[in-house]
């Protein structure tokens, strides 16, 4: 059977080798054979009845389809390599008509890439963070000794502090250039700012890039930078980059500069250097399994030094459960950071972390990642370490998200997965119900043409069809509460004699006139009853299996 370009199931993908009841191999001679026998049978001038006439024509134009691409040897090795899906490809008519497989193959592959780069002009490829931050200090205020209660009480006072909006947005130009255009708003307090970035990146080679990256804002005034990636062996790769900031108070240049080597094939090291306004030498490992992650970093700077270990562990479980842990130390203190990530949707990854830090006190960071827009919300609770506050910011999110699990994410989840079987269920419907119309209607165009072949067999005690079953088919006595999936073939193989003898390829069967598959994905097996010479003969072939009739095997010893 032909290969198709994907490897999904696709009913409506023809065969058009099992359609004309060929050899794969099968020599132009062959081809004509089928073809003027199929249009004999299937020619819309042969039949009268208007219904008839209309469904002749839809076969007969199948039928001349599957004949005009396999005697065309261009359009033939095109369905060989890539299926009915590959003629379709846009740009064939304007190719030099190539003969070997290999030509034709390369000839695909520009052509993908073409329509691929028409894909990603339209696309935009669009990125988004919004951050709320929230002061709620005030519930736990009243756990601090030094606490005073305002006259007149009330509830605690949670407000929003701080909040950051971030857009980006890529445009590709052609398959190495791509512009992307990003902005933000923040706001703190009551004052805030924002920024607005124009980025051009090339790729040079399969081993680099570079990129020029324009910006202004409110706060710093404009930017201008450059910055380029370069693999320098298979396991190393440099990032260098370096930017001149027009701030208020004069130029402020910055650079930095990255290496990172393959330790082994878990395994990352890096080193970065980093001069300007936060001056820094930075080292760090990272190991990535499928099980855990680890990262060790050192830091030395001005004015940030710090150390940190952080761990985390993947379960191997369908929604992709993490935990983690981290601790950093430095000029500005200890925090402590624990937590959880799991996946509650198909593009959804929820995650809580508790941070406890000193000076910093007690935060408490949920964050909603949905396809590639992200979500965070950092909602500070103590400046002090209050056991109250580390207990409700671990146990409070544990409790709220079983529940809203429960009661929300299950059963929307369950309907999700039910209505999409159902969908799958109906176009798996829909299309075997065209299938076995079509099936039907060959069936009823093919009866006069039978009955000729069924009265020219039995005159000279030639090969009459019986019975004829196709599908799946229940034999195993454990399973007969599993009801078979068949139809009667018995018209359509009979159609197909010639000269007391039937000949069918290895193609599937569902591809022949007057087939359809009744059991779409199952293992199929065509059984057959036949009468030849007066002598009764059984056989019993798999869908994909050649088969020629009659044979002696297939006699029915008679009982004395």
């Amino acid at each position: 059977m032909a290969a198709t370009v994907d490897d999904d199931f696709d009913v409506n993908n023809q065969d058009f080798y099992s359609l004309l009841n060929v050899r794969k191999e099968a020599t132009l001679e062959e081809l004509k054979a089928s073809y003027r026998r199929l249009c004999m049978l299937y020619h819309p001038d042969k039949h009268r009845d208007p219904e008839l006439k209309r469904q002749a024509e839809q076969l007969f134009n199948q039928v001349h389809q599957a004949y005009e691409v396999l005697c065309d040897a261009h359009s033939r090795a095109i369905y060989d390599l890539f299926g009915k899906k590959g003629l379709e490809v846009e740009g064939w008519e304007v190719v030099e008509r190539k003969r070997t497989p290999a030509e034709i193959r390369e000839e695909y592959e520009r052509l993908q890439r073409e329509r691929e780069e028409r894909r990603l002009q339209q696309r935009t490829n669009p990125k988004g963070t919004i951050s709320v931050g929230v002061d709620a200090t005030e519930l736990f205020d009243s756990y601090d000794e030094d606490f005073e209660e305002m006259p007149g009480g009330g509830f605690p006072h949670i407000e929003i502090n701080k909040m950051h909006i971030s857009q980006s947005i890529e445009a590709p130009l052609t398959n190495t250039d791509t512009a992307m255009l990003s902005g933000s708003l923040s706001t703190h307090n009551g004052s805030g700012g924002g920024n607005i970035n124009m980025t051009i990146r090339r790729v040079m080679s399969a081993k680099g890039w570079g990129e020029v990256e324009f910006g202004a804002g409110d706060i710093l005034g404009p930017l201008i930078g450059l910055k380029v990636f370069r693999n320098i062996t298979p396991r190393c790769f440099l990032t260098a980059h370096c930017g001149l900031q027009f701030s208020p108070r004069g130029l402020r240049p910055s650079c930095s500069l990255m290496t990172a080597r393959h330790l082994d094939q878990n395994t990352m090291g890096y080193l970065q250097w980093r001069w300007g306004p936060n001056s820094a030498m930075t080292t760090s490992l990272v190991r990535d399994t499928k099980s855990s992650h680890f990262t060790l970093a050192l830091q030395l700077g001005v004015p940030l030094s710090y150390v940190m270990m952080s761990y985390q562990y993947k379960f191997q479980d369908e929604d992709q459960t993490k935990v983690k842990g981290s601790i950093k130390s430095g000029w500005f203190g200890t925090v402590v950071e624990y937590g959880a990530e799991r996946k509650i949707s198909r593009h959804s990854v929820l995650s809580a972390t508790v941070s406890i830090g000193v000076p910093q006190g007690v935060t408490l960071k949920i964050k909603l990642a949905r396809s590639s827009q992200t979500y965070l919300f950092p909602v500070h609770l103590t400046d002090q370490l209050l056991p109250s506050a580390v207990f409700y910011a671990t146990v409070g999110p544990l409790l709220v998200y079983m529940a809203i699990h429960r009661m929300i994410i299950i059963p929307y989840t369950q309907a999700q997965k039910e209505q999409e079987l159902e969908l799958q269920r109906k176009s798996s419907a829909t299309d075997i119900a065209k299938k076995k119309q079509e099936a039907e209607s060959a069936v009823l165009l093919m009866q006069e043409s039978v009955r000729r072949i069924i009265e020219a067999e039995e005159s000279k005690m030639g090969l009459i069809i019986l019975n004829a079953w196709y599908g799946k088919f229940v034999s195993d006595t454990s399973q007969r509460q599993e009801k078979a999936k068949v139809i009667d073939v018995t018209v359509p193989l009979q159609c197909l004699v010639k000269d007391s003898k039937l000949i069918l390829t290895e193609a599937s069967k569902a591809g022949l006139p007057g087939f359809y598959d009744p059991c779409v994905g199952e293992e199929k097996s065509l059984k057959l009853l036949y009468q030849f010479r007066g002598v009764m003969h059984q056989v019993i072939s798999a869908d994909a299996e050649a088969l020629r009739i009659p044979k002696q095997s297939h006699r029915i010893e008679s009982e004395s």
